[in-house]
């Protein structure tokens, strides 16, 4: 029997597989997917357990981030932009995000 907060977790929780490799991705306000002003700028924590990762890391997303504040010879489309497998993930639940590792180097 799977108890009752594993059907229905009180924070919202990703499990994701990219690469071949395994990980959590999770926010620790439970408003974030109920209500839609709280997905403007917000935190997502993740941690895969690879030994490369240390600690929990703290990614800053904002979902209303506009092209001028790009830089502009980094075109998002270009063929030579690569962008992390996680980055790309976060993008299918919200599209045209930008994210920021906080100063971490993206390792997953």
């Amino acid at each position: 029997q799977v108890c009752r907060a594993l059907r229905t977790p009180q924070l919202p929780v990703w499990l994701c597989s990219l690469s071949r490799r395994h990980g959590v991705l999770f926010s620790t306000d439970r408003l974030l997917l109920s209500d839609w002003k709280r997905e403007r700028v917000f935190h997502l924590h993740f941690y895969s357990g690879q030994r490369e990762q240390l600690e929990t890391a703290l990614l800053t997303i904002d979902t209303h981030s506009h092209p001028w504040e790009q830089d502009q010879h980094e075109e998002p489309s270009s063929a030579g932009k690569r962008w992390p497998p996680l980055e790309m993930a976060i993008r299918t639940k919200w599209a045209g995000a930008t994210v920021s590792w906080d100063g971490a180097d993206p390792f997953f």
